[in-house]
C-alpha cells in the first residue's frame, strides 16, 4: 500500500494539471451539478456533513465547502492530503474541511461510525479488488436516509475511447472484453465496472432510489483537444454535457457513471 501511494504523490503535478484541463474541469463541474439535484432533499438546505473517501487534493470538497458544508476528506497519500489543506486555506474553508490519512478500508472507529449526511466514494472502485466489501465500508458511515454518490470509470467507454482516439479498430475490438485499463498518469493498473454492475450490489446493501448520471457524454469522443480550452467552444460544452448527464442513452457511453442512492428503506 505505501508503493501504492507513492504513486499518487509523485504524479500530483500531473494530477493538478488534469483537473485545469477542460475534462477535468467538466469531471468536477457535473459530479457537482449532480449531486445540488439530490442535497437538499428532506435537508432544509441547511450545512451538511459529508465523507468524501479518497478524497485526494479536494476537488469535490472544495466545492462543497464552499456552499457552507462541513467535508471530511479521508486519503491515504499524505501529499494529496496537503495539497487538500493548502486549497482550504488559500479559500479560508480549513475551519469547513478536515482531512484525515487513513486507508478507506479500515477506517478509524469515530469516522466508520460517523453518520453522516452524505458519502462520497468517487473513483476509488476501479484501484480495489473487493467491490462489494469496499462499498459496504463505504456506507457504514452513513446515517439512514443519507446520500451516497459512487464514481467510476464506465467500463463501455473503453472501446469507444479506444477506436476514436487511437484509431485502432483492433485494439477497441479486443477492449469489448477487457475490463482492464493502465492509468498512466498513476502507473496502475485498473479494474473497469459498469452501472449496470454496481446498482444491484448497492440494492443488496439496503440502497434504495438509485440514480444514473454520466460524466463526459461527449468530451472524450471529440478529437480536437486544443479547441476545447477556448472559452466559447468550451461554454457550449459545457452546456451539452449538462444536458446530457441524466439522459439516456448517453450516460451508458459517458467516460465515468456516477450513481446517487438512498441508504435505507423508503418512510
Amino acid at each position: 500500500m505505501a508503493q501504492e501511494t507513492e504513486k499518487f504523490d509523485t504524479a500530483m503535478a500531473t494530477w493538478q494539471e488534469w483537473q485545469e484541463a477542460p475534462w477535468g474541469r467538466l469531471r468536477y463541474t457535473l459530479a457537482e451539478a449532480n449531486l445540488m439535484r439530490h442535497l437538499d432533499e428532506g435537508t432544509g438546505g441547511g450545512p451538511l456533513r459529508i465523507l468524501d473517501l479518497a478524497g485526494g487534493d479536494g476537488g469535490d470538497a472544495m466545492r462543497l465547502a464552499v456552499r457552507g458544508h462541513h467535508v471530511t476528506v479521508v486519503d491515504l497519500a499524505p501529499a494529496m492530503l496537503a495539497a487538500a489543506e493548502a486549497r482550504a486555506a488559500e479559500r479560508g474553508l480549513s475551519e469547513r474541511v478536515t482531512c484525515v490519512r487513513a486507508d478507506v478500508r479500515t477506517l478509524p472507529a469515530d469516522i466508520a461510525t460517523g453518520g453522516f449526511d452524505v458519502v462520497l466514494c468517487h473513483n476509488l472502485l476501479q484501484y480495489v479488488d473487493d467491490v462489494p466489501g469496499t462499498l459496504a465500508t463505504a456506507l457504514a458511515p452513513l446515517a439512514e436516509g443519507g446520500l451516497f454518490s459512487v464514481m467510476a470509470i464506465n467500463r463501455h467507454s473503453a472501446p469507444l475511447n479506444v477506436a476514436v482516439r487511437s484509431l485502432d479498430p483492433a485494439a477497441a475490438l479486443a477492449a469489448l472484453d477487457s475490463d482492464r485499463l493502465r492509468n498512466e498518469m498513476f502507473d496502475s493498473e485498473l479494474t473497469l465496472h459498469t452501472a449496470e454492475e454496481i446498482i444491484p450490489l448497492l440494492g443488496d446493501l439496503g440502497c434504495r432510489d438509485v440514480r444514473h448520471y454520466g460524466i463526459r457524454s461527449f468530451c472524450d469522443y471529440l478529437t480536437d483537444d486544443a479547441r476545447k480550452y477556448d472559452p466559447a467552444y468550451y461554454a457550449d460544452l459545457e452546456r451539452l454535457e449538462l444536458a446530457t448527464t441524466a439522459r439516456a442513452p448517453y450516460m451508458h457511453t459517458a467516460r465515468l457513471f456516477q450513481l446517487m442512492a438512498r441508504k435505507g428503506t423508503a418512510s
